[in-house]
């Protein structure tokens, strides 16, 4: 264990020196409002759009897949043609709805980017590429405050390249680097086991040619889009609503309360979720996020807005079933055929009444919907099971990553 005054052994008689961002990273773009002396030299990369980049996933691959969100793939060398790139890079996604933690990476190797912002050190003998991204990332809730709009948020690179990151030697920063790749190891061993999981749910969810009926959704279930609900809507109390923005960040599988409500008058505008109805995305600037779907179990009547899809089944479906298969890579490869757009992807309500879906039997489907029960909350529990113990992992990392990457300040 890292003793508390283990910042002092390692800093005992070093210098830390501290410089702007921009003094010692390299990016792959000029930025606007950044003058030509803090950005003498770019890299350039070639930039696949969010929407095409895992149409080039291949499980046996081995480039990487440098998404702007939290899915993580690779890809074949032959299928990455002339978007192939290697260095070792730190990137920060140009359009963004989640926390910078989710989403900063590191890579080092072949990769394929979306439309990543990346930096690599200048001089790695003054500033490691591991240290400058560990540093980023306790940064992270500064930067965040750098990114502007509503919805998908961009960032202001004159306000991150200003940043001063302060520059240990190189062993400090070396030694810095090996404890907390080890903390991550420990975390990374932890969400392997959660991808067990995954597969296990693929397969249940898999059935041979013959074995049951495959329907497209609109034949197992009535579709309906969504309209407005701003979150300048939302009261402290009122009718219970579905944001599509929280089924990324806060809804599980299902659910039987909402985050938020709306005033009755703001209600009667809305689309109707009745109890056992399921929400899906339809919009997102990542396509993973996109059909993300949530089960309402609520006893009052709730509703939902634009970006978003209500499925109402009919009675050959089970709805937990079908959230369950929303989350399988069957139905991740039927949406990427229907993706549309650039910065911010859409599949429509009607494309999506177009993916196919096998139907077993009901009980097949109870079945299939016990075993998995029995996963999710091992998973996706917040009180038990695999998120607790990743949770009191990741704030014991985060508390020895702020320790271990606080240094006196160039002033005192």
């Amino acid at each position: 264990m890292i003793k508390s005054n283990f910042m002092e052994k390692l800093l005992d008689g070093v210098e830390i020196e501290w410089k702007a961002i921009w003094e010692v990273t390299t990016w792959d773009k000029r930025f606007n409002a950044v003058s030509r002396e803090k950005q003498s030299r770019v890299i350039n990369y070639s930039y696949l759009l969010a929407a095409e980049l895992f149409k080039l996933e291949q499980e046996e691959g081995d480039v990487f897949l440098l998404s702007t969100g939290e899915r993580i793939g690779w890809t074949t060398e032959e299928l990455a043609g002339d978007y192939i790139r290697e260095g070792e890079v730190v990137t920060i996604p140009w359009g963004k709805s989640r926390p910078l933690k989710d989403v900063l990476k590191y890579y080092k190797g072949r990769f394929v980017t979306a439309d990543n912002r990346i930096a690599t050190s200048s001089n790695t003998d003054i500033l490691l590429n591991k240290f400058l991204y560990y540093w980023l990332l306790n940064q992270s809730v500064i930067i965040d405050g750098f990114y502007r709009g509503s919805g998908i948020q961009h960032p202001n690179m004159a306000s991150v390249l200003d940043m001063e990151i302060p520059i240990p030697p190189l062993k400090v920063q070396e030694e810095i680097v090996r404890i907390l790749d080890a903390f991550t190891e420990l975390t990374a061993e932890l969400t392997a086991r959660k991808k067990q999981y995954t597969y296990y749910r693929d397969k249940l969810l898999s059935f041979e040619e013959g074995e049951v009926e495959w329907k497209a959704l609109g034949e197992v279930g009535e579709l309906v889009r969504g309209n407005g609900l701003p979150k300048t809507d939302f009261t402290e109390i009122g009718v219970p609503a579905i944001h599509y923005g929280q089924i990324y960040t806060y809804y599980g599988t299902f659910t039987t309360e909402t985050k938020s409500f709306v005033s009755y008058e703001t209600a009667k505008k809305l689309k109707k979720v009745d109890t056992g109805d399921v929400v899906i995305t339809n919009t997102s600037e990542n396509l993973e996020d996109v059909g993300k779907a949530v089960v309402y179990l609520g006893k009052v009547q709730a509703v939902t807005g634009g970006h978003a899809t209500i499925f109402k089944p009919s009675n050959q479906i089970l709805v937990k079933y079908f959230a369950y298969f929303t989350q399988t890579e069957m139905f991740a490869s039927q949406k990427r055929k229907y993706a549309k757009g650039t910065k911010v992807i859409d599949v429509s309500a009607t494309d999506m009444s177009k993916i196919i879906i096998p139907i077993p039997t009901l009980t097949e489907q109870e079945r299939i919907i016990s075993i998995l029960d029995k996963f999710d909350a091992l998973t996706s529990s917040i009180t038990e099971g695999l998120p607790r113990e990743i949770e009191l992992r990741q704030k014991q990392y985060e508390y020895y990553r702020n320790m271990l990457l606080s240094f006196p300040n160039q002033e005192v």
